[in-house]
């Protein structure tokens, strides 16, 4: 069997990417046998340096070069990350500042992104796991999408052929506890209640069923949110549940998905969360909008969720957080979620 690393992407330089990389490396090494990072040497040095300098006990990490991915499965020294590096490596002093937005670094993690999409297009690597990128570093190098989501979008539009509302992707965010699924993901909340139409949300269901069902390898129990307090109350406050999202539900169970909606948002995360070892009342929750499926996910904690992007032709996942620049260089981010990121994608390329 060819070896199949999966590689994970350096994210924001001036962010706690490298770091948490690092300490995943060092905590669970187990767990990182066959993880490339693709990303910079400089950048991935310092990182280790600093944790070096900062945590106790030695050894430090090591950062050793590969010219080729699958040159990191001979490397089985304890305390050696291998690094793949796809762009002109920086010089000491090209180093972004910590907790600083940079166009440097916004390049800089843009590039990695867009080289392991492809590479995971072509078949090269299992699968991709990203450390956060921040929207204003990409901003500022005149990188045209917003975030994750919309770059490895176009790079699997662009892979396949198609236009890129032809390769529909969604954002699920998930942890132990709770799985949600947003319909739509970085636009304006005007916009995202422009988006909830019945094709956007029947979209969501079906590639959200898709991907469950080849996970899983049994269909789950979606359950919608409203769009509006209490679900629109029968029309009283807005009638959205009832001209959009029930005659999507419908067609949804027409095409044999197990959904059930709307339901009031203030309740329905409650019910689907797992608690104290018992499953909840369903799988997971299509959320109309951005804030209203994260918030309830982060407010359970960020350390054990996973952002995955659904409907690609690839697997990739992220921890939950952003690039924390009030803490980067500090030595102290937790590298939970990335370790958590890892897991999933490992469970998901099974």
């Amino acid at each position: 069997m060819t070896f199949k690393p999966m590689v994970i992407t350096m994210g924001d330089a001036a962010g706690i990417g490298p770091e948490i990389i690092v300490k995943a490396f060092r905590d669970a090494p187990e767990q990182m046998q066959g993880c490339v990072v693709v990303g910079d040497l400089a950048v991935m040095q310092r990182a280790a340096l600093l944790l070096a300098q900062c945590e106790l006990p030695p050894p430090p990490m090591q950062i050793q070069q590969v010219h080729d991915i699958r040159e990191a499965a001979n490397i089985t020294a304890p305390c050696t990350i291998p690094l793949l590096q796809v762009t002109p490596p920086l010089s000491a002093d090209q180093l972004p500042a910590w907790g600083k937005v940079s166009a440097t670094a916004g390049k800089l993690a843009a590039d990695c992104v867009v080289w392991a999409a492809q590479a995971a297009l072509r078949g090269d690597v299992s699968a991709v796991v990203t450390a956060p990128l921040h929207k204003e570093a990409l901003h500022a190098a005149g990188v045209p999408f917003p975030g994750h989501t919309e770059m490895l979008q176009a790079c699997a539009a662009e892979h396949a052929g198609v236009a890129v509302d032809d390769m529909p992707v969604r954002m699920m965010l998930a942890n132990p506890e709770l799985k949600t699924v947003l319909v739509s993901i970085h636009v304006s909340l005007r916009k995202a209640i422009e988006a909830v139409t019945v094709d956007n949300i029947l979209q969501t269901l079906r590639i959200t069923h898709a991907a469950e069902l080849a996970v899983t390898g049994r269909a789950p129990h979606m359950a919608v949110a409203g769009l509006n307090p209490h679900a629109g109350e029968g029309g009283l406050m807005g009638r959205e549940e009832l001209d959009i999202i029930i005659p999507a539900l419908q067609q949804a169970r027409a095409e044999g998905m197990w959904v059930s909606g709307p339901f009031a948002p203030d309740t329905v995360f409650m019910r689907a969360r797992a608690k104290n070892g018992q499953a909840g009342e369903f799988d997971v929750v299509i959320a109309m909008y951005h804030d209203q499926g994260l918030i309830p996910v982060k407010y359970l904690g960020v350390e054990q969720g996973v952002n995955v992007t659904l409907g690609l032709p690839l697997v990739r996942t992220s921890p939950d957080h952003g690039t924390a620049f009030d803490v980067a260089g500090m030595a102290n981010a937790d590298a939970s979620s990335l370790l958590a990121a890892v897991a999933m994608a490992q469970a998901m390329c099974r």
